[in-house]
């Protein structure tokens, strides 16, 4: 299924953020990108986007994103841009002949409204519309945004001032040909050039089918306000991952998403975030090895901070797309040497003044335990997101581990500290082959 994009507003309410609102950037990413992305996420491929004002820019951007991305940018030129969005759509009418995802430049949405939509195929002469039902919903300006009338599956009305109104315009389409001829009797009939009047027009012939997104994200970015409120709902999403100890969850992640919203605007990789982890808890161990209370100290607070800046790789990578398979395997594999290093290191200190061979056991535990309980994580998250909705339980990870060496360190107990993760990692590995001893409940 093909894709087209309208961009050819001005956006004069988002001018003082740049003359040109498809490139306006949200977190180090332009509008329109993160459009296509979340299209890409879907399924799309092929694109065919609408540009207008100041649209030179526009086109020149998206013939280096194209590639980048592996899609192909069809570009329709609109010169009646200041006029309704419908004309945007009715340029296309010679590109598409077969139904078709229709989506503004700027509203952005979870992928998931657009692949369950595609699912939901319009039959011959008719469109399907995303509506929010959500009428308190924090995203949307009341003032702005265009209202729409349902009954059952179907749209009775839409537009802007609707007075009785149970539902929210996404500006998510599926449409087939048929909206082009819809516009083209709006024009004629009701000197009416927008979108909202073609949809009316289908709405009339009882054409247009609704489909309820839920209580999924979507958000029309027409404003500095809708820009801030974007922006506060990608970080916060941010915050939601299930498999996040207690640890990341309430200390951690608040503070690696406020380096991170930092971060995107930069041109820094996830690996290279990664790899800065890594370093700084090399550095760590380094100091705990050194010995003496202030090397300690110091070694203890990089410690920390390297478990924060460990959670900004993976941040970034969502606000910019750039997730891979390859990312989180490289990031665990840096993490499991830059565990061994720290208790290592640990361990050292605890050693030289003594020589006991008791801290060399119990610092090789300490290392085993950790190696194991990430060796087993994968089957045990995997086992708990089917024995609970919420997708999360009682875990005890890297997080943990990290902030008990910084604090162990910081009060300069290093072989109690090295005593305690050798118990609590190897504990929880016990405890993990114990639940999920039964094969039956293995994910496989």
């Amino acid at each position: 299924m093909k894709c087209l994009i309208i961009a050819a507003g001005k956006g004069a309410r988002l001018s003082h953020e740049g003359d040109r609102k498809p490139l306006i950037h949200l977190l180090g990413i332009p509008l329109i990108e993160r459009v296509i992305r979340c299209a890409i996420e879907a399924g799309i491929d092929q694109f065919a986007v609408v540009s207008g004002y100041n649209g030179d820019r526009v086109r020149s951007f998206l013939d280096d994103l194209a590639p980048r991305c592996g899609v192909n940018v069809t570009h329709v030129i609109n010169s009646q841009w200041e006029k309704g969005n419908g004309l945007s759509v009715l340029m296309a009418k010679e590109h598409l002949d077969e139904p078709f995802v229709l989506l503004m430049t700027d509203h952005l949405f979870d992928p998931d409204i657009l692949r369950d939509l595609m699912t939901q195929q319009p039959g011959k002469g008719e469109i399907t519309l995303a509506v929010d039902h959500q009428l308190t919903s924090p995203f949307v300006d009341l003032d702005d945004v265009t209202r729409v009338s349902t009954q059952g599956r179907k749209l009775r009305d839409i537009g802007k001032g609707l007075v009785d109104y149970d539902g929210f315009d996404t500006g998510i389409f599926v449409c087939t040909p048929a909206i082009f001829g819809a516009i083209e009797r709006s024009i004629a009939t009701h000197q009416d050039s927008s979108l909202s009047g073609g949809v009316r027009v289908l709405a009339a012939d009882d054409k247009v089918n609704v489909f309820d997104t839920g209580m999924r994200f979507w958000i029309d970015v027409d404003d500095p306000k809708g820009l801030a409120k974007a922006q506060r709902a990608l970080l916060t999403q941010l915050r939601d991952k299930p498999n996040d100890g207690p640890v990341s969850r309430y200390l951690n992640r608040p503070l690696s998403v406020r380096i991170s919203r930092g971060l995107v605007q930069h041109d820094i990789t996830p690996n290279q975030i990664s790899v800065a982890s890594f370093v700084i808890c090399v550095v760590a161990a380094i100091l705990f090895a050194i010995g003496g209370y202030p090397a300690l100290l110091l070694g203890a607070i990089l410690t920390q901070f390297a478990s924060i800046i460990d959670g900004c790789d993976g941040e970034v990578a969502r606000l910019k797309f750039l997730t891979s398979d390859f990312g989180g395997w490289f990031d665990a594999v840096l993490d499991r040497y830059a565990d061994a290093f720290l208790l290592l290191g640990l361990t050292w200190h605890t050693y030289a003044p003594g020589g006991s061979p008791l801290v060399v056991l119990i610092g090789l535990l300490a290392i085993i335990g950790s190696f194991m309980l990430s060796y087993t994580a994968d089957k045990y998250d995997s086992l708990m997101r089917t024995r609970l909705a919420s997708g999360r339980s009682v875990r005890i990870g890297r997080d943990i581990r990290l902030l008990l060496i910084a604090l162990g360190a910081a009060v300069n107990l290093p072989f109690m500290t090295l005593l305690l993760v050798a118990v609590l990692m190897n504990g929880e590995v016990v405890r993990r082959v114990w639940i999920c001893r039964d094969p039956r409940t293995m994910p496989r």
